[in-house]
């Protein structure tokens, strides 16, 4: 994937994070847990964050400025399953599943959006993007583990 700009690179992320709210807003509205709609209702309202960190770098400046990474633990769940498509009504470690690999590509993504431009305040987006993203992964990781772990019971 190329682009010519950093105005393309920042309208694709921005495309990818809208549909992200779009996802999560439409899990929450469907979970049957109390619990499971406040997660998604949570990440839906990240995912906005995004949306307006990639729409106004320049204002987020000092935001972006004082942003401290932290090393995010990757449980690699998701690394080992494939992609399937969401459907209403889908099992809750289905969607987890799904939820998992939108989180893997998301850090992907933002990983190598971060290697092509020499901007600076764009590749720390990125980077702030990735850090983000693995911490979503790494909540629906823990979920997903948890569930399974409680299915033994």
């Amino acid at each position: 994937m190329e682009f010519g700009s950093v105005d393309e690179i920042l309208s694709f992320a921005i495309d990818g994070e809208k549909a992200a709210v779009e996802f999560y807003t439409t899990l929450a509205k469907e979970a049957t847990r109390g619990s499971l709609k406040q997660v998604f209702e949570s990440f839906a309202k990240e995912e906005e964050k995004h949306v307006e960190l990639l729409s106004d770098i320049s204002g987020n400046k000092k935001q972006i400025d004082s942003y401290e990474f932290k090393k995010i633990p990757d449980l690699k769940i998701s690394n080992y399953m494939v992609d399937i498509e969401y459907k209403e009504g889908m099992p809750m470690p289905e969607i987890l599943k799904i939820a998992m690999k939108r989180e893997e590509k998301a850090v992907k993504l933002y990983s190598m959006l971060a290697e092509q431009t020499d901007n600076e305040d764009v590749k720390k987006v990125m980077l702030i993007l990735v850090q983000e993203e693995s911490k979503h992964k790494l909540g629906l990781e823990t979920m997903y583990d948890d569930y399974l772990a409680g299915q033994d019971s």
